[in-house]
């Protein structure tokens, strides 16, 4: 089943034109809406589904520093100063809070590739620190595992996704900016080279800018417009819990990771648990990921499931320009991997005795959209003037939500960048640019 999102309400009326519209109502999407009303801008927001339906609200909710890829690290920081004054901003709570992250392992190699990443952690003074085998036994209240090591990120914390993305729009719509839900976005209206306009299942909304939010259905929207965005669609697996015991805020390990929920519940997942499903699209763009597949070959199941023949990986999407396609695909709810279920709840049953009976209030799957590098996209799209793209987070779009958010409205509002957007240009992805693989 789907997660439980927050609902909000939809503005009846489409505007004819606005500054900007956007495509995706997604933690992205989301957050640049706010960003851009923020700047006295009209924004129309448009989502096929209803805001925060996909991947921004089946994750894990953990908003951090730690073990960031180095190009992400600029961005990383520009978005925890952000989720720490948007409730205050907005006036409404988005389960943003500086609980402190927790790693245990009893694995040799997971540590060391901790006590590496301390030189990057170093250069952008975030405050971590290795645990000893004793300190990392004490810190966690757990009596059946003995590990070796382990790490605290001190500042870094979780938000809450069934609340985020919704509640950040709405502060948006108090800006002036327009939500509309069930109402996707067909295609680009363009004319000389540059965007006019986006046509949705309701009409067309005029604009001389669009940012493109669609997460995993982002390249299969540019690509009728001559636009290439190499993208792949990893499908995991989320649990939640019924209100139980607490035993810690956020816990990483390697045979699950577990996040506290602001009503006592947790979500529960395995980090690189995944299945990557052979598609189309996959087959498509099948060359640049290779190495990304050949490095993290252990880490993810192959597979054919039904993402072959629906969805924005699917053989309908690749051969035809069915511009029907979003709206028959109103929201992207892959079902959960059952062995993945049973799985982690074992390895947390097991792990802690507080926890031996915990239930299982629901289970789902998501698709996490990615590039070849695993490092998001944030770009202008120079085929098209007036287009900027943000997508491909590879599963770090939660967390990274508003400082992408609030880079992409820096983009469109034609603003000197607060970060270094240079390594999320879209070019380095088609311009045959050697590719160093990030961070998962």
């Amino acid at each position: 089943m789907s997660p439980v999102v927050e609902r909000i309400p939809s503005d009846e009326r489409l505007p004819p034109s606005a500054d900007v519209v956007i495509v995706g109502g997604g933690i992205v999407g989301s957050t640049a809406a706010y960003y851009l009303a923020k700047r006295g801008l009209s924004v129309a927001l448009v989502e096929k589904g209803h805001v925060g339906c996909e991947q921004s609200s089946r994750n894990w909710g953990w908003c951090r520093l730690q073990n960031r890829d180095r190009r992400e690290m600029p961005l990383a920081v520009k978005s925890m100063q952000l989720w720490e004054e948007l409730a205050t901003e907005i006036g409404q709570d988005v389960g943003f809070r500086r609980c402190g992250l927790r790693y245990a392992t009893d694995d040799a190699a997971a540590l060391a590739q901790w006590e590496r990443w301390r030189t990057i952690a170093k250069e952008f003074d975030v405050d971590t620190r290795m645990l000893t085998a004793a300190e990392a036994c004490e810190s966690i209240s757990e009596t059946r595992r003995q590990w070796i090591g382990g790490l605290h990120s001190v500042n870094d914390g979780k938000a809450e996704p069934a609340i985020a993305a919704p509640r950040i729009a709405e502060g948006a719509r108090q800006l002036g900016a327009t939500i509309h839900q069930q109402c996707a976005a067909r295609a680009l209206d363009v004319a000389n080279g540059r965007v006019t306009g986006v046509h949705t299942e309701k009409g067309l909304i005029g604009a001389n800018t669009v940012l493109c939010a669609a997460g995993a259905w982002a390249s299969r929207f540019l690509r009728p417009h001559g636009i290439s965005f190499p993208q792949a669609s990893v499908r995991q697996t989320a649990v939640r819990t019924r209100p139980t015991a607490d035993v810690g805020g956020a816990l990483y390990c390697p045979d699950f990771a577990m996040t506290r929920r602001l009503d006592g519940s947790y979500t529960l997942a395995i980090s690189g648990r995944a299945t990557l499903e052979i598609t189309p699209q996959g087959l498509r763009y099948a060359r640049e990921f290779m190495p990304q597949f050949r490095q993290r070959l252990k880490m993810v199941k192959l597979g054919i499931g039904r993402s072959f023949f629906s969805g924005p990986d699917s053989l309908a999407s690749v051969l035809t320009n069915n511009d029907r396609i979003f709206e028959d695909n109103r929201v992207l709810d892959p079902p959960p991997m059952s062995w993945l279920v049973r799985q982690v709840v074992e390895n947390v049953r097991g792990t802690f005795p507080q926890l031996a009976n915990v239930e299982i209030d629901s289970s789902w799957g998501a698709f996490v959209d990615c590039t070849p590098d695993a490092v998001p996209v944030i770009s202008p799209v120079h085929q098209v003037g007036g287009l900027v793209l943000a997508a491909g987070c590879s599963g770090h779009g939660f967390g990274l939500g508003p400082g992408i958010g609030f880079l992409a409205a820096e983009l469109l509002a034609g603003e000197k960048p607060s970060v270094d957007a240079s390594p999320f240009h879209l070019s380095r992805l088609v311009d045959g640019s050697k590719l160093v693989i990030g961070s998962l």
